[in-house]
Formats: C-alpha cells, structure tokens, sequence
C-alpha cells in the first residue's frame, strides 16, 4: 500500500521550503519600497504555516518512502509548488485571472520560460523576482534541493532524487546521494552568484543582474525586459549569457570535475563532445546566413548567431533577435533545434544529448548487425556497454516524446489555432524551451490562448520537465495495485 502519511511530510517540508525561498523577493520588495511587500509577505506566511500543519501532522515513523512513494512525491511537489507559488501573483493583483497565474507559475517552476506577461516592465519588483526565483528553484530540481536539506528533518531520499531525475545516466560525485546533491547544488548556486557579479560588471543594475543571473543558470529565459536579452544591447553581457547557457546546459557532474581540474574526464564524456561540436556546428553553419539577411556586422551576427542556438539548444529561451524574421530555411533550422536540448544531468529540459546519441549510435550499428547477423555488436557509451534495457527505455521514450507531440498538436488544432502555432506552443511547453514560431515566436507571448489551451500546455510543461514516465506512470494501474 501507498504510505500516504510520508507523502504529507514532504509536502509539508516543501511548502516550508518554498515560504523561506519567497525571502529574497520579499526582501527585495522593502529594499526598492515596491508595492507588493504584503501580498507577498503573505503568500509566505500562508506556504510556510499550511506546510508547518501538513509536517508535524504525521510521526516521524511516519517517514517510509519507496519507489511508488517517491514518483507520488515528485509529481505532487510540482503540483503543490505551482498552487502556492502562484499565491504572490492573485495576492498583488498583478496577475489576477487564475489560468494566467497557473500558467505564468508552472512555466517558471519547469524553468519553460514562456509568459503571458504583456508588459513585464509595469511589474513590481518583488513579484518579479519572484518570478524568476520559481525558475532557480526548478533549475536543477526542487527535490535535488529537499535531498540535500529533508535529511536534516529525518526524511530520506534516495527514491525522490531517483523519480526526479529518471533520464538514462547514473553519473555520481559520491557513494552517498545526499552528498551528490549537496555537491550539485554548491556548483549551481556558485555559478549564479557568479554570473550575478558579471552581468553586473557588465552594465546591469543589482535588480536585473540578480534577475538574470536567476534565470540564466536556471536555463528559464524569464527576464526583466520586455524585450528580453535584446534590451541590453552590450556585447560583454551577451556572451557572458552565451557562456552561463552553455555551462548550465552542461552535466553538472562534468562541471565539477571540470573545478577539480579532471579535463580529462570531461571530455571523455561523449554527450558533452556531442552538445560541443553540436553547438559549435549550428554556430558557424548559421553565421553567415545571419550576417547575410540582418545587415549587421560580422561580429553581431555571430553573437546573435551563438547566442540564439545555444538559448534554443539549452531551452533557455533568452532571444537577442528575432529568429523568425530570417529566410524559412533558417526558421525550420531554428524550430528542429527545438528538441534538442542540452546534457542530462543540466537545468535544461528537452529530449537530451544523451537519447540522441544513443539512438543514432544504435541505428547504425544495426546496419552492422544487419550484415553480420551472428556478431554481438554491443552499444558504448563513454566506452561502458549500454545494457538493452537502457536501449528499450530510451527507444520508448523517444517514441512516446513524438507521439505526445503529434497529438498534443492536434489538441492545440482542434482548438482553434492553425498548424503552425499549434506545433510551435506544443514543442517549446514539451521542450520546457519558451519561444517558438509563428504566434509562438521570440517576440511574443501566450496570452492570447483560452483557459484551455493554457492549462493543457501547463501540463505538458510538467510532463516534459520530469521526462513523462515520472508523470505518466501514474495513469498506468499498475502503479495503484496493491503490492
């Protein structure tokens, strides 16, 4: 049976969690005298009491957490995290119709970085720090972070870290999971706070450098601006953006041992030569095309050229020009980068280096198989065999990935919106990515879609965030049966 008892604990830490982390915007809130200092005051107060009453509700003996328990945890901390974090939009009055909080909360919190924000900039600072504190908080996991802190509290949790990171490489800094996640969050928080300092080098004010800094190592794309990165029109801080996209789309195991000095083993990693030369290829491919529809320098069209795919491949979302205003050609390159994403094991969502070059490392090795049937032809990946079960799992996810896609975009369709919107919406909400094309594009927003519409991408944005099966084992009744 489901211990539904451990199951309230967490959520009750959760919202603790979630009340002491609207600290900083609040903060922010009295520093620059902004009007939302009580409504989020507030919001705190009621996350941080409602989780309090679910936490010591239940024993400590209370605490048994398996895997059914975990995959339940995850799904519902996504879930209780979006109710309540949506509180400081209804309570400000910023953001009052309750489809568009859902909305603008689940696309932070997946770090997908769509909005349906029409003027960002007419936003009180609190509420929109905020908003780019729920794409930090979903950056690298909310329950790699409880791993790290929920021991303190005398709850485990080695089957949460196991349902919320379910892709297909088990990479570990330590023996000890809480130890993993200790180490991956220091690297995060390190970076952030790092390139804070750069942005605010660069020409930032301390309220848009903390902003960005947020969203940039959270690969979210949530900005200050209504014009996103493009406002900042300064060449020091775009590349350190393109810098930060890259490393946050990086296996955050990697860039440890990158800090320890073991390059060595960094690029021994065949994902991250993948991801590399991926990105370096598009970069240079596309240049030229840039430099040749834009009219800008050489230099701008680089930049805009780096910074645009590497937004894109790490589903950051950040744009600096308009993508969809170059020749069809590029547009369709623009919208295939759209299921890319970036390394597993990074705050980017998407499909992963890692599937991709499974797959297409297992698709032509079968063309050998093919010519000697009797030959055991295994499948390496960083020179350790591939089991077949991993294979099966990835081969699946792939296949049920597209299948959501096509319908999905049939739900968008018989909807009322035309093709092209209905698979851009589609694959940036699955993606976690932001912007997209057609009405979808760098330049817009989602306001525009129904009540409907809106929730059904708000679902897709949590299935993609958590890779499906964490989600969709959950509509399977195996799951329920009793043991």
């Amino acid at each position: 049976m489901i211990h539904y008892t451990a199951i309230g604990k967490v959520m009750g830490g959760l919202l603790m969690l979630l009340a002491v982390l609207m600290v900083p915007s609040i903060l922010f809130s009295w520093y620059y005298d902004s009007r939302d200092l009580m409504p989020l005051a507030h919001s705190g107060l009621i996350s941080g009491g409602f989780g309090a009453l679910l936490f010591f509700s239940f024993k400590r003996e209370d605490n048994l957490i398996r895997k059914r328990e975990g995959y339940l945890i995850v799904a519902l901390s996504w879930l209780f995290m979006s109710v309540f974090g949506m509180l400081p939009y209804l309570f400000s009055g910023t953001i009052s119709y309750l489809p568009d909080a859902i909305f603008e909360t689940v696309s932070g919190l997946t770090t997908t970085g769509a909005t349906i924000l029409e003027d960002i900039e007419s936003m009180p600072v609190g509420v929109l720090t905020w908003r780019s504190m729920t794409q930090w908080i979903g950056g690298l996991g909310i329950i790699v972070l409880t791993v790290a802190i929920f021991p303190l509290l005398g709850i485990g949790g080695i089957e949460l870290f196991v349902a919320e990171s379910p892709g297909p490489t088990s990479d570990k800094l330590h023996p000890r999971i809480r130890e993993t996640a200790k180490r991956l969050w220091f690297v995060y928080v390190g970076l952030t706070v790092l390139v804070m300092i750069l942005y605010r080098i660069g020409g930032m004010d301390l309220f848009d450098a903390v902003n960005h800094g947020l969203t940039t190592m959270a690969t979210g794309g949530f900005s200050t601006k209504n014009a996103s990165m493009a406002h900042f029109d300064i060449p020091f801080i775009h590349y350190v953006a393109i810098i930060f996209m890259f490393l946050a789309g990086t296996n955050f195991t990697l860039i440890y041992l990158g800090l320890k000095g073991k390059f060595n083993r960094v690029w021994a990693s065949d994902e991250f030569r993948a991801y590399f030369t991926t990105v370096l290829f598009f970069i240079l491919v596309l240049t030229g095309p840039i430099y040749y529809f834009s009219g800008t320098s050489f230099e701008q069209a680089f930049r805009d050229s780096a910074f645009q795919i590497i937004s894109l491949i790490t589903t950051t979302g950040y744009v600096t020009a308009d993508y969809t205003a170059y020749s069809d050609e590029m547009v369709i390159i623009f919208f295939m980068l759209l299921f890319a994403g970036a390394s597993a094991g990074s705050t980017s969502g998407g499909i992963k280096f890692i599937r991709h070059l499974t797959f297409v490392k297992n698709s032509l090795l079968e063309f050998k198989r093919m010519v000697h049937p009797r030959a055991v032809v295994p499948l390496k990946i960083n020179g350790e065999r591939v089991t077949g079960k991993v294979i099966t799992h990835i081969m699946n996810f792939l296949l049920i990935y597209l299948a959501i896609f096509v319908i999905g975009s049939m739900v968008m369709s018989f909807a009322g919106y035309d093709m092209l919107t209905s698979f851009g919406s589609v694959a940036t909400s699955l993606g976690n990515v932001g912007p997209a094309v057609a009405l979808v594009g760098p330049m817009d927003n989602f306001a525009f879609f129904s009540p409907f519409a809106k929730l059904f991408l708000c679902f897709l944005m949590l299935l993609g965030r958590l890779e499906l099966f964490t989600i969709l084992v959950l509509f399977s009744p195996y799951f329920w049966r009793a043991n």
